[in-house]
């Protein structure tokens, strides 16, 4: 899930998993951080935001049912928006070229492409013309595949619903 469209619980599930030794401040300035870069969207005029996610990031639960449903939730409304799009690589479609993490491509104002990679451990910044025009093309293939907004926002909320739901029960 991009860092962009986290939400809190998220996030913070996402931190304590990847360093279950961290300290809560250390989870807190990590959320803190991610959670600030947000307010990118919320500028005037909002730049424009594509997201294609692997369908594994949807089903994959991070946090349980009830901080998944909500991330889930919180992407609904980006899915065809005025300044985004969020569309869904099946798993049908089998493999694709940017399997190996997540791909960021920006586009300066004089028109100028740079593409960031990261995995894991480590990250790219692409700002030769010819290496960011291939992961551009590699994002457009992908992109060619991906479900339409409609179908992916379907498979978001049909994600949701088959979330379990945790049930109290009194003794």
């Amino acid at each position: 899930m991009p860092g962009l469209v986290q939400t809190d619980p998220y996030a913070r599930a996402l931190f304590r998993v990847s360093n279950p030794q961290a300290i809560p401040e250390e989870i807190e300035d990590k959320v803190s951080a991610r959670l600030s870069r947000q307010a990118l969207l919320r500028a005037e005029p909002p730049p424009e935001l594509s997201i294609i996610l692997d369908e594994t990031v949807l089903r994959r639960v991070v946090g349980g049912p009830a901080v998944m449903r909500e991330q889930l939730a919180t992407l609904l409304p980006l899915v065809d928006g005025p300044a985004t799009v969020i569309q869904v690589m099946p798993f049908s479609h089998g493999a694709h070229a940017l399997l190996g993490g997540s791909l960021t491509l920006m586009t300066l104002e004089k028109g100028a492409v740079i593409a960031y990679e990261e995995s894991i451990d480590t990250g790219n910044l692409w700002e030769d013309p010819i290496e960011a025009t291939a992961r551009r093309r590699a994002y457009d293939r992908m992109r060619a595949h991906a479900l339409s907004p409609t179908d992916s926002a379907a498979l978001i909320r049909s994600t949701m619903e088959a979330l379990p739901h945790e049930h109290h029960t009194r003794t």
